[in-house]
């Protein structure tokens, strides 16, 4: 990656919301989780570990910023869900499971999906009845299994 590369992924992280955060976190926990698919699918193990690392890293910190006396079952059902995503990556590191990366890239993309949806109905209450909220920016996913 090159020096303007990363002064430019620096300042959008320097620079974003809370929300806007959240969902970069997201995304890379999915590219992540996709990444060590790939690992395995072609056979490139340190492909997969890497992916599996990273992905568990974000999760690991997406569990560990969780407000449990604001957010309540919310935030224990969150974590609950982040626990299991972490249980699914180190059986699937372990074993080379496929099935598992999926699973948790299904639910990554659930959640982001759940959150961006979130965060525009809270923009919209912010600013009012008559003044639209601005779109969150949302990648196009689709499923690795679905691209055969």
């Amino acid at each position: 990656m090159n020096a303007y590369t990363q002064h430019y992924q620096q300042n959008q992280i320097l620079t974003a919301s809370p929300e806007q955060i959240l969902i970069m976190l997201y995304d890379g926990a999915i590219r992540f989780t996709r990444q060590a698919m790939q690992g395995i699918e072609g056979n490139r193990p340190s492909l997969k570990l890497e992916g599996i690392s990273r992905a568990m890293a974000i999760i690991a910190e997406l569990a560990n910023t969780l407000d449990h006396e604001v957010g309540g079952e919310i935030a224990a059902n969150l974590d609950g869900l982040y626990h299991f995503m972490m249980r699914e990556l180190t059986t699937a590191r372990r074993d080379n499971d496929l099935d598992r990366l999926k699973t948790v890239e299904h639910l990554l993309l659930d959640l982001r999906s759940t959150w961006v949806e979130a965060i525009a109905v809270a923009r919209q209450e912010k600013a009012g009845p008559s003044v639209a909220a601005p779109q969150t920016e949302e990648p196009q996913y689709r499923s690795i299994s679905a691209a055969g």
